[in-house]
């Protein structure tokens, strides 16, 4: 089994516990950067659709990056909503155990990467307008090739990440590797309507739980009822888990 997430824009650097590896498709990630630091600022300014400040930051990181030297765990890099409610810094050895086996991050820069792998700061969405070595887009320069990592090993993938980032596997998964998907949401006129904020901080408890649990199977996952969540059977189906939350 493994899960997926997406990684978060906002990261950090710490070095309270080491990394432990490289990310896989660290070659694949020396060709992105490549291509970044030839583009003139106004364009990368565009592609990252973000301020001057944040573009000026995200400048100099391009400047003096480092992909083999002074990383982080990609666990404790990102800092985004999902992230503070996962809270891994208080996880147990034996929890980060779980997370390293069964755990994997998205990244439109980095591809897929491990719980410990070592990551630096860099800002580049799946969905970003790069084109490298031919291909259109990220998701057509990583093809299946995220996809075929997963499915090594995995029987099933639980899918926490957003449609941004699950759509680079979910096409290219084999038939014989089941693909769950949780929806965390509430009932409106009939309605399953899941929110954005909400959605992350259920998907980062959720990850907790599963770590906590000890949790294999989609069985395991039914009892999940944090942040006033409950498993709805009558809006579930094989390879959707819905979990409605009182408004």
């Amino acid at each position: 089994m493994k899960i997926i997430i997406s990684p978060a824009k906002k990261m950090k650097t710490d070095d309270v516990l080491p990394w432990r590896d490289l990310p896989a498709f660290l070659e694949k990630t020396d060709r992105l950067l490549a291509a970044l630091r030839a583009m003139p600022a106004a364009r990368l300014k565009s592609l990252w659709k973000c301020s001057d400040t944040i573009a000026g930051e995200n400048l100099r990181r391009l400047e003096r990056m480092d992909l083999r030297r002074g990383l982080t765990p990609a666990i404790l890099s990102y800092e985004g909503i999902q992230y503070r409610y996962m809270a891994p810094d208080v996880f147990t050895d034996a929890q980060f155990d779980y997370l390293q086996e069964h755990l994997r991050i998205l990244s439109g820069f980095y591809g897929l990467l491990r719980p410990f792998d070592g990551v630096t700061p860099y800002r580049l969405e799946m969905q970003a307008k790069l084109s490298v070595d031919g291909a259109k887009d990220l998701y057509a320069f990583w093809g299946a090739d995220l996809a075929s990592a997963l499915a090594q090993d995995a029987g099933w993938v639980l899918d926490l990440a957003s449609k941004e980032y699950s759509d680079a596997v979910a096409k290219h998964l084999p038939p014989s590797v089941r693909l769950v998907r949780c929806v965390f949401g509430e009932e409106q006129e009939g309605r399953v309507v899941e929110k954005g904020t909400l959605c992350k901080m259920a998907r980062g408890e959720m990850v907790r739980y599963m770590a906590e649990m000890d949790a294999e199977r989609p069985e395991d996952l039914l009892a999940f009822d944090r942040l006033g969540h409950r498993f709805s059977p009558e809006h579930s189906s094989e390879n959707a888990l819905v979990f409605l939350r009182n408004g």
